[in-house]
């Protein structure tokens, strides 16, 4: 018998308290356990009536029969704590290796289903892809974005599946271009658009390469209010120009999307480089705020999820 009582009584713990907390809130999808005990290294996010489950390669040893039934384990305690029913839980592996594109799709369709954050909508598969279609730990980036787009002009850079650019619809921003390579990501920002009501002649989708995007609204002199830039760490696509490294490539794509922000403006600017470090030379050119204490939610153990900045012009 493989003993899972650790991992069992601290997602119990955990989930009780956060699915009470998610409820007040009005968010369906929430972070339950997040490699509390580190012989468990796994996340388990809820999603509406659905778990997704995260396993972390930790480079522990241990047989293909012996994984299978620690695993086995994992799943039959998340279900007895969540309630989830195991065929509505969708495991993933999150292997250590560099290189891999960040949005990797797994070869299974999965169902798409709605849930609910902060009064909008959005549409999430558990088994198609790696990413599930919300990055949960941007939530409170995302209602932040919503309580400042009030008569703006955004843009949402390297955008997913658009739910920055919900947000800011919803907030009342007046207009807003959503760049991303992939088409099949323009399509789901499509559909959470006019899930969430945007008018989709304000709301303009710009299927581009982010580098190349740049150079062009520079050069016509674009300008915008407010802008999300939430780049992967890593990407090698094959549709893309070049190769990213956030960490090298940072300082860049800054000052190009800072070239387009009108005065008075703000650029958020993020990543889930664990080993991130910004640019020194960049707070000597623009005040530059380090907002992560505030971005990471609460449901998050890990603090260091991600990294998020406020960028402004010097007055």
């Amino acid at each position: 018998m493989v003993d899972v009582t650790p991992f069992a009584n601290r997602l119990g713990k955990n989930f009780k308290h956060y699915a009470k907390w998610a409820r007040r809130q009005g968010i369906e999808a929430w972070r339950a356990y997040d490699r509390d005990v580190p012989q468990f290294p796994l996340a388990v996010d809820i999603y509406g009536q659905r778990a997704h489950v995260q396993e972390y390669d930790t480079g522990w040893e241990m047989d293909d029969n012996e994984r299978e039934a620690w695993l086995d384990a994992c799943l039959d305690a998340i279900q007895q704590v969540t309630g989830v029913a195991r065929e509505h839980i969708a495991l993933k592996t999150r292997r250590r290796q560099k290189g891999e594109n960040q949005y990797e799709k797994l070869g299974e369709l999965g169902d798409d289903f709605i849930v609910e954050e902060f009064g909008q909508r959005f549409i999430v598969n558990l088994e198609a892809y790696l990413d599930t279609g919300l990055f949960i730990d941007h939530r409170n980036t995302r209602k932040r974005v919503r309580e400042e787009a009030a008569g703006k002009r955004f843009l949402n850079l390297f955008a997913y599946t658009g739910s920055f650019t919900v947000y800011a619809g919803a907030g009342g921003a007046v207009s807003s271009e959503t760049v991303d390579l992939s088409n099949t990501y323009q399509d789901w920002s499509r559909r959470n658009f006019e899930l969430n009501g945007l008018d989709l002649s304000r709301h303009q989708l710009v299927r581009a390469d982010v580098f190349q995007y740049l150079d062009d609204a520079i050069y016509q002199r674009k300008q915008f209010d407010l802008i999300v830039m939430d780049p992967p760490t890593f990407s090698n696509s094959k549709k893309m120009l070049d190769i990213l490294d956030v960490q090298r490539d940072h300082v860049r794509l800054i000052d190009d999307a800072m070239a387009l922000l009108a005065p008075g403006g703000t650029l958020y600017f993020s990543n889930n480089l664990r080993s991130f470090a910004l640019d020194p030379a960049l707070p000597e050119r623009y005040e530059v705020r380090d907002i992560s204490a505030q971005s990471v939610p609460e449901d998050f153990r890990n603090k260091k999820i991600h990294v998020c900045y406020r960028l402004r012009h010097r007055t």
